[in-house]
């Protein structure tokens, strides 16, 4: 019973020094994906041509409109990543791409599982991660949300007045 008690102990006082880096892991999800979408989206747009074929084979409807859209998607939305400037909104836009990507290009319904798109899924949840918590302590959010004299709990239920 002591040795429980001392690992309680022990994990309460870890968590009460983690408490001083929470504002990192947001911080690192945006950059990370941020820079990811980015860097997606510029390339795509660089080889216009290259990407509407590639829609076209993948049975993408429109794919001269939609190649420009979802790669332009990625990069403005990727660069609000980076920022934490309009996360939440800049999220939710990204994660439609993804699960695009997800449906049309990556996901084999003859090998469900082996064709999951692990790396596509996985971004799909930090994506809603993003939207639900935001950007963090350390976003251009944070720092509008200051200046408009609101709280941060102000972003997830405004006030009715």
């Amino acid at each position: 019973m002591r040795l429980i008690a001392s690992a309680l102990a022990c994990y309460d006082r870890l968590c009460a020094k983690l408490v001083w880096v929470e504002w990192l892991p947001p911080l690192l999800t945006r950059i990370a994906v941020g820079v990811i979408m980015t860097r997606s989206g510029w390339g795509k747009l660089h080889d216009l041509p290259t990407n509407i074929e590639r829609f076209r084979g993948w049975h993408i409807p429109a794919p001269e409109f939609q190649a420009p859209f979802a790669a332009g998607t990625e990069l403005v939305c990727g660069c609000l990543l980076i920022a934490g400037l309009f996360t939440r909104l800049a999220a939710i836009p990204l994660a439609v791409v993804m699960t695009v990507a997800i449906a049309k290009v990556v996901y084999d319904p003859a090998d469900p599982v082996g064709t999951l798109g692990v790396s596509e899924l996985l971004t799909i949840i930090l994506m809603l991660w993003l939207i639900v918590h935001g950007g963090g302590a350390l976003s251009l959010d944070r720092l509008l949300v200051r200046l408009r004299g609101r709280s941060s709990d102000a972003l997830i239920a405004p006030s009715a007045s």
